[in-house]
């Protein structure tokens, strides 16, 4: 697929405007309940290596397709700075995603989406910089709090809320009893949709099946490397 140069900022400076100039742009409704083709996202990195992504297209009925895999150099990577992951990363993924024989429908990213500081979370990045429909499912908390405990069974969900009480995201149980998920909308998605579109992703493990797969390809390709 053809994707758009990604600006790399020169500062912190500009880097936060341009998250904050994003994020207006960020469309906050939409369905997935067509979608079959989505590209599942996720990256690796170990210090004195390049960094490498991956896209796996995933086919909701057939399954994987095809990986395409993209790394940026240790040197030119963006500085790590919470918050700022997307700097970071974007480059790799879109070089990962320009090698995969066709569009997908959606992006499912292992990051946030609007559980972000300034709303723009490298799910919500991406999905504004491709103009396509964009996930994030993290595994960690970055920004807002679950309000309510989280029941231990599957498909258990309580919404994420900002420190002003608006609704982000939602933490999620995908599987009984394993650590929680954290999913938000990234880009011409609702927020309720969101969590539908990964509760109905086929799930064995913690991880939803096309973002395993995808953890898994970024680990290798990683491993590939030494």
């Amino acid at each position: 697929m053809e994707t758009p140069p990604f600006p790399k900022p020169e500062s912190l400076e500009a880097a936060l405007a341009l998250q904050r100039a994003l994020a207006q742009r960020v469309v906050l409704e939409g369905s997935l309940e067509g979608v079959r083709l989505l590209a599942a996202l996720d990256a690796s990195h170990k210090k004195g290596k390049p960094l490498v992504a991956v896209a796996v297209l995933y086919h909701l009925e057939r399954g994987p397709l095809f990986v395409g895999r993209g790394k940026v150099p240790e040197e030119e990577l963006f500085p790590y700075i919470p918050g700022l992951l997307s700097f970071r990363e974007a480059p790799a993924y879109l070089e990962a995603l320009r090698h995969l024989p066709e569009a997908p429908e959606a992006l499912l990213v292992d990051g946030q989406g609007i559980a972000h500081p300034r709303g723009l979370g490298i799910a919500s990045h991406l999905g504004v910089h491709l103009d396509l429909p964009s996930v994030g499912v993290a595994k960690s908390l970055l920004f807002g709090r679950p309000e309510a405990p989280l029941p231990q069974e599957a498909g258990s969900a309580v919404r994420l809320l900002s420190p002003q009480g608006q609704p982000l995201g939602y933490a999620y149980r995908s599987r009984t009893g394993v650590r929680p998920l954290f999913v938000s909308p990234g880009h011409r998605v609702g927020l309720e949709e969101a969590l539908a579109f990964v509760r109905r992703l086929p799930t064995r493990f913690r991880l939803p099946e096309p973002l395993r797969l995808a953890h898994l390809e970024a680990g290798r390709a990683l491993g590939a490397l030494d």
